[in-house]
């Protein structure tokens, strides 16, 4: 893959989830639900904030990260890999207005301003990427 083709807005692919060998989703869900049941354990043993940790923990991307450089190669792991920080930048600014607005605007607002700062900051970050891509190329 080419850095033009890392660029390219990301598109759905059904043909492509097809592909992917049962083995490799049961890998992926079995280690997103052990990262899950973890942090439902710690919350019990030492509290919320602990627990919490482990929820932030992004359960099935080193399982996917894993398999996607089998499959694919290193290159196409790092493409996924940085989607997934541009993502979590996005998730961040989601987790802020929650936690800024949640006991002050009604649930509906707080999820739908939530959502779109995610998609802005999803949105911003990936645009700015594909153009120092671009300006790399040039």
């Amino acid at each position: 893959m080419t850095h033009t083709e890392a660029a390219r807005p990301p598109e759905a692919s059904p043909a492509e989830v097809a592909k992917t060998p049962a083995r490799e989703w049961f890998v992926r869900f079995a280690f997103g639900a052990g990262v899950s049941a973890l942090a439902g354990i710690s919350s019990e043993v030492w509290g919320p904030k602990v627990g919490g940790l482990f929820l932030a923990f992004p359960a099935i991307l080193l399982a996917s990260l894993t398999l996607v450089a089998k499959d694919e190669g290193a290159h196409q792991a790092r493409e996924d890999a940085r989607g997934a920080a541009l993502g979590a930048a996005g998730l961040i600014g989601f987790a802020l207005v929650v936690a800024t607005t949640a006991r002050h605007w009604p649930v509906w607002l707080t999820l739908v301003t939530a959502t779109l700062a995610w998609l802005s900051i999803s949105g911003t970050a990936y645009l700015i990427t594909a153009v120092l891509h671009r300006t790399r190329e040039n």
